[in-house]
């Protein structure tokens, strides 16, 4: 796999649906590339994520999102995205135990939120792909290795672990974009047995942080003379000794009004207790979340969900890894910090070395 490219537009594999991927995945199409992306869960999104329940929605990943550089600005206005301002009440919780609240200072950028929940935003932006109005967007796809095509061996080939009748194997592909955490792609690099030297840069230069996050529900809140539960306010960035961040989800526009907040654990204490078993981290959660908020009863729905890679810690400190030779790219926010915006700029600038030659 080591002959020159060609410059020209051509067929790209883009591995990954979260906001990096689809936005590399999006301009490679506006700029005339055969667009194919494959996502191992059920739809695009990535770690701006909304689980929908019979309780309402709670987003479990991202919790909004902030815009500083002008291209993110600009492609959000130029595609009416789904998103709408956060005005939330937000505290800072300032002892482990969760005991000394004081007010956060006033925010100096709007906090962003999508709309009816933080997953439409990439929803909306990969339904072109969905649709097959662009190109191709294949749901519960995992690819688990690359190799040359057996039919055009200058070529790339994906083999896929896919859930429905997608077929195991897809092939011709001029490009292939790794647009998912750095362990994964340096995980997914070692099974196909390319590019040694940035599996070694993933592994050792890039550190992402594991997040063990609760969705809970108290659905008898809602009856008649009970005006919800707990505090006024309705986030919290916490020291608590477990967990660092608390939201009610009714508290962002568009959302419904059933009492519902989202509890993540802080990254030291979910990389301690990873491997725990859901029932046990949901126990330990509540406990710090009625220390923080004062709520102690008991919800009607509590569900742990384990990010195993949630937040970058240490960032690659390069927009992009993308080698023409061979037509392999990585991209995602953790090459440049670990916020929503890292994640559109990394795809955007890989894409655009690409597209530009």
């Amino acid at each position: 796999m080591s002959s020159p490219r060609s410059a020209e537009p051509g067929r790209v594999a883009v591995v990954g649906a979260g906001i990096a991927g689809i936005t590399a995945a999006r301009t490679l199409a506006q700029a005339g590339w055969e667009v194919t992306v494959f996502e191992k869960s059920r739809g695009a999104g990535g770690r701006m994520a909304t689980r929908r329940t019979a309780f309402g929605g709670f987003d479990h990943g991202a919790q909004f999102f902030t815009v500083r550089d002008e291209r993110f600005r600009l492609a959000l206005q130029a595609t009416g995205a789904p998103i709408a301002p956060w005005n939330v009440s937000l505290v800072r919780v300032l002892d482990e135990l969760g005991r000394h609240v004081a007010a956060a200072p006033p925010a100096r950028e709007t906090r962003w939120v999508a709309t009816p929940g933080m997953s439409a935003l990439v929803h909306a932006w990969a339904q072109p792909l969905i649709d097959g109005s662009v190109g191709q967007c294949h749901a519960n796809a995992r690819v688990v290795r690359l190799a040359p095509d057996p039919i055009a061996p200058a070529r790339w080939a994906l083999h896929l672990d896919a859930a429905d009748d997608t077929p195991p194997i897809h092939g011709g592909f001029d490009a292939v974009l790794l647009a998912i955490p750095a362990p994964q792609a340096a995980e997914l690099l070692h099974a196909s047995a390319v590019a040694a030297d940035w599996q070694a840069r993933l592994r050792d230069e890039v550190v992402m942080a594991p997040c063990w996050t609760l969705m809970a529900a108290w659905p008898l809140a809602a009856q008649p003379g009970l005006d919800g539960l707990g505090p006024r306010w309705h986030a919290a960035r916490s020291d608590h000794h477990r967990i660092a961040w608390v939201a009610r989800e009714s508290s962002k526009p568009g959302r419904e009004p059933l009492e519902r907040w989202v509890i993540q654990a802080s990254p030291a204490w979910s990389a301690e207790h990873l491997e725990d078993d859901a029932e046990r981290i949901t126990g330990k959660l509540l406990k710090g979340f009625a220390e923080i908020t004062g709520i102690r009863a008991t919800p009607g729905h509590a569900v742990a969900h384990r990010w195993r890679y949630a937040q970058t810690q240490r960032a690659l400190g390069e927009p992009y890894l993308w080698d023409p030779r061979s037509g392999l790219g990585v991209c995602g926010d953790w090459c440049l910090g670990y916020r929503v915006e890292s994640a559109f700029l990394s795809g955007l600038a890989l894409a655009l070395a690409i597209a530009e030659g």
